[in-house]
């Protein structure tokens, strides 16, 4: 079976920048109230997948917009949580929504494994 590789990571992770560039309001209440100003964080991580995925692209900065990737996962993850944490508490959220929210969790695990498999591969070619 073949194993995604560094173009499709670079996509997703480019994409998401991308998003939350243009849509930082999705991404605001991931943001924890005790860091501060959200959009400015949401723009800050929107510009680092971008980076991260700009550097996945150029064969030389494979291995180091790999290990980035990997870190950078592992830093939102907490805004995931804190995603699912608050759908679960509001009235508004819809079960769908809620069961979304939690769904995403257990999936910020093989992406970091993937970007680190990218980073392995990219450190013997």
């Amino acid at each position: 079976m073949h194993r995604p590789g560094w173009r499709p990571l670079a996509l997703l992770l480019g994409g998401s920048g991308v998003l939350h560039l243009v849509r930082p309001q999705i991404y605001e209440p991931l943001v924890p109230r005790r860091l501060g100003d959200a959009r400015a964080w949401v723009y800050g991580s929107g510009v680092a997948e971008i980076a991260c995925a700009a550097g996945l692209s150029v064969a030389r900065s494979r291995r180091p917009a790999a290990m980035a990737s990997a870190l950078l996962l592992v830093v939102v993850f907490p805004g995931n949580i804190q995603q699912a944490m608050t759908a679960i508490r509001s009235q508004r959220a819809s079960t769908g929504y809620r069961a979304g929210t939690l769904a995403r969790l257990p999936v910020q695990a093989p992406l970091v494994a993937w970007a680190l498999r990218v980073a392995r591969e990219a450190g013997s070619s």
